[in-house]
């Protein structure tokens, strides 16, 4: 801490020199006077000397009152000067996970401790009066200096290591909630990570992290998973390849991460068709989701209102389930519309469309059996990759 240079002249100055001599021949006394009292009225140091943290506390006391000696000892200083050592006590507290509020009790320990210990001295070396009434303002400024110290020791510990700390927050923010069966995280989990949590949240794959203050970003294989307010999410990916997962609760960003991760598996397998940099929206696709999620029942339903179609064999059964689609794809379901959207000439629609009635019967009437029959058909053509066109 830097001091007045003329008041700081004017503290040390007043302080005869031969204070400074019966100072150091006492030393060892008052340091363990020091020690004694911090380890009693400071529970945090109620530590065996032989520990990292008693050592240094002896240590602090017996350098501090040495350099107090030396400025009284020094020809007009003006200032208290840095000790590493100090400093080092800081950055040690904030290494060992504590708050500086024990170190700074300890300064104020210390301080009261040497006041009355200097104070008993000038007085048996007949100091004169004034030299020790200043001889408290001395001890305050000094150990201001020694608290100062520490204090940014501490401080610049934490800034050195506030980028890592903030990044392995945000990491395990977004892991919990991805996580099905993770509790909501906290407030303080929010602001560890300085991610306000968002009323809804939204997931995101991509192939390249985005650096983006309101996403968090978690790797996960090949791919990265985007975690953010809707708005920001869609913002945050625009102009990329990315499949942005619907928008949920904050407890449900495994669903949302499920419903991208789907998608973007079909993206892959042409069944959905994204050109690049196109931004794709699960939301959009969730029926597919829907389909794709269970195969092997999609399979059993598939196999099982399509058995008759299938059962024509070969090339029949293909125009079968290709004017079968197309019949349940166009509105009015006429012979016209089915030709238009096959490519073929009506009469020869009406002949499939007859067809289609000789082997499926009344199953197209039923609208729980057509649903069935438009599900079966949509998963063969995912199965495929070629759902995109119809």
């Amino acid at each position: 801490m830097r001091v007045d240079v003329q008041a700081g002249r004017t503290i040390w100055d007043s302080i005869p020199v031969r204070f400074a001599v019966e100072l150091r021949g006492r030393v060892d006394r008052i340091a363990a006077e020091m020690v004694d009292a911090v380890r009693r009225e400071v529970p945090d140091y109620r530590q065996p000397l032989g520990s990292p943290l008693g050592r240094d506390l002896v240590v602090a006391c017996t350098r501090a009152l040495h350099q107090f000696a030396d400025l009284v000892s020094s020809p007009h200083p003006a200032l208290v000067p840095p000790d590493p050592f100090f400093a080092g006590l800081g950055r040690a507290e904030y290494r060992n996970g504590r708050v500086l509020d024990s170190l700074q009790a300890a300064y104020r320990v210390g301080a009261r401790v040497a006041c009355r210990a200097y104070t008993t001295l000038a007085r048996e070396s007949d100091l004169p009066a004034d030299a020790v009434v200043v001889l408290g303002e001395a001890v305050l400024v000094h150990i201001d200096a020694l608290a100062g110290a520490s204090a940014e020791g501490y401080a610049q510990e934490r800034d050195r290591d506030e980028p890592d700390r903030q990044a392995a927050a945000r990491r395990a923010l977004g892991e919990q909630l991805l996580d099905r069966h993770a509790p909501a995280p906290s407030p303080a989990a929010a602001a560890a990570a300085r991610w306000p949590l968002p009323r809804r949240l939204a997931c995101a794959v991509v192939a390249r992290a985005v650096d983006h203050p309101g996403v968090l970003v978690v790797a996960q294989g090949h791919d990265h998973v985007l975690i953010a307010a809707p708005d920001v999410l869609v913002d945050a990916v625009r102009d990329r390849s990315a499949v942005v997962g619907p928008a949920v609760p904050l407890d449900q960003g495994w669903l949302s991460l499920a419903c991208a991760r789907s998608v973007a598996r079909l993206v892959r397998e042409g069944a959905i068709e994204a050109r690049g940099h196109e931004v794709v929206l699960a939301e959009e696709h969730l029926a597919d989701v829907l389909l794709v999620t269970a195969p092997a029942l999609g399979g059993l339903l598939a196999g099982s209102v399509l058995a008759r179609v299938d059962a024509l064999g070969g090339s029949s059964a293909l125009r079968m389930v290709e004017t079968l689609d197309a019949l349940l794809g166009s509105w009015g379901r006429t012979a016209p519309e089915v030709a238009e959207r096959l490519g073929i000439h009506p009469q020869t629609a009406r002949t499939r469309l007859r067809r289609l009635d000789e082997v499926l019967g009344d199953q197209l009437k039923d609208p729980d059996s057509r649903l069935a029959v438009e599900m079966a058909l949509r998963l063969r053509a995912l199965s495929r990759g070629d759902a995109g066109g119809r």
